[in-house]
């Protein structure tokens, strides 16, 4: 850490918020103006649109994150977890990886946690469900489904083979959809290495309590997203919720049953629940409530943005929408990132900030390879694609969204690759365990019985 006397920005959260806050700021700043320093759990950050394609193997899980201190190289970046924030004294605990917690004292504060799963008492989710907000969990799912089409090719027990070839899917927004339609092609990739696995073999459940999937893209493009899913052989349940899920078996509250190894929650999120420790103003679904300058409701040095703030939409409120707020996304993330770090800068230096605005630009969503959604706004118009030309707009737009050149190059790299070589359907399931196999091997032997046991064992056998 450092021990300057110069004022100190302190960035909770080093997802897409807090990493294009902290860039900006370290950009516009003068030389030794202040101090930058970046608190998360995680060395890097995820830039989530690509984890369904990396689950698929379309790109490597390494190409969808941007370590913090090689983007970040004039910032402090401490490992950990911010546990409270004192404001009378403007001190953060800091809970580092390992060791005891200690004070961080800061003059300006960015409030960039994002968001976690939503999630719902539900028997059985939590021991049996899979999330898809982290690059591990992206890895997990894509060992995890071929590693189901292992056993169902090994094994002669109908049950064990119809419950490893189920795939239930929670959720039908663009995380739902998109992961579904990734997952689905990959297994019809790896199954054409099967004997005795065949897509026809195969179930797929996306459900959600709505009734429409993907409403980001708008109704007409949200129905043929449901249709071409349908036409690949997913079963699509609308107005359907989950009720249990213990051992696998998943109840639906429409009545249907299914045994499943694999359950994919991916029903919406929520702001990162550690918000309520830190004493700020709180909207009514838990976000940081902020004003038009994304600074946080009656404080001076506090600004908030991205999935865990509550940011007035001025373009939709000037269209007569007076509680409209921005969506969680990252096209709103990426701009409010951009002006909340000169907006800090702004704040310190005394002069007056800026009011973030934006007009929505659209939406894409992929569906697998070559399949795809897009709504694009220009001006007043809407244009509406589907196909293969969405598809190419979807990777169009999140090929240059992701952070750094690096990363754009390795992401379009992969892609490439793929245009020319069939995509790996390996399982690397003994990730979940690496030191397993070594564990069996160096283990002590057990030590051979004494001959008083011995003895004892050859009575009880001519008993």
């Amino acid at each position: 850490m450092s021990t300057t006397e110069r004022p100190r920005i302190l960035v909770v959260g080093g997802g897409y918020v807090g990493l294009y806050a902290a860039r900006r700021i370290l950009k516009q700043m003068r030389y030794g103006e202040a101090t930058v320093t970046v608190v998360d759990p995680r060395s890097y950050m995820t830039y989530q649109p690509f984890l369904p394609e990396a689950a698929a193997g379309s790109i490597s899980p390494r190409h969808v994150v941007v370590p913090l201190r090689r983007v970040l190289p004039k910032a402090e970046v401490l490992t950990g977890r911010v546990t409270t924030i004192d404001q009378d004294r403007k001190v953060a605990t800091i809970a580092p990886l390992v060791g005891e917690a200690y004070e961080l004292p800061f003059d300006y504060l960015v409030i960039a946690m994002g968001a976690v799963s939503r999630t719902f008492p539900i028997p059985g989710l939590a021991e049996s469900g899979i999330g898809m907000k982290g690059v591990e969990e992206a890895i997990g799912l894509r060992n995890h489904v071929l590693e189901q089409l292992d056993k169902a090719d090994s094994t002669t027990d109908e049950d064990v083979r119809r419950k490893a070839l189920t795939f239930v899917f929670i959720g039908g927004g663009f995380a739902g959809a998109e992961t579904v339609g990734e997952v689905e092609d990959m297994a019809r990739d790896a199954a054409k290495y099967y004997n005795n696995v065949k897509r026809e073999d195969m179930r797929f459940l996306l459900v959600d309590v709505a009734d429409k999937i993907l409403p980001e893209v708008g109704p007409k493009l949200g129905a043929y997203g449901k249709e071409h899913l349908e036409g690949r052989g997913v079963e699509v349940y609308l107005k359907t919720g989950m009720d249990s899920c213990v051992d696998g078996h998943v109840k639906l509250n429409n009545g249907l049953e299914v045994d499943s190894n694999t359950i994919v929650w991916t029903a919406g999120v929520k702001p990162n629940p550690a918000l309520a420790r830190f004493g700020l103003p709180l909207g009514p679904r838990g976000h940081v409530d902020t004003g038009t300058t994304l600074q946080v409701q009656g404080t001076d040095y506090i600004w908030a943005a991205g999935d865990n703030a509550q940011v007035p939409d001025m373009v939709g409120r000037k269209n007569g929408n007076e509680n409209a707020w921005c969506p969680p996304n990252a096209q709103h993330a990426l701009r409010q990132a951009k002006v909340l770090g000169d907006n800090v800068l702004s704040g310190m230096r005394g002069f007056p900030q800026k009011e973030y605005s934006h007009a929505n630009k659209g939406a894409v969503a992929g569906l697998g390879l070559h399949k795809g959604v897009a709504m694009i706004v220009v001006g007043k118009m809407k244009i509406k694609l589907k196909g293969r030309l969405a598809w190419y707009m979807h990777r169009a737009y999140h090929g240059m969204a992701m952070p750094t050149f690096n990363r754009k190059i390795r992401v379009f790299a992969d892609w490439t690759l793929a245009m020319f070589l069939k995509r790996e359907v390996v399982s690397l399931g003994a990730m979940e365990n690496p030191r397993e196999e070594f564990y069996e091997a160096a283990k002590p032997a057990p030590a051979p019985p004494t001959a008083a046991e011995a003895g004892d064992k050859t009575k009880a056998k001519a008993s």
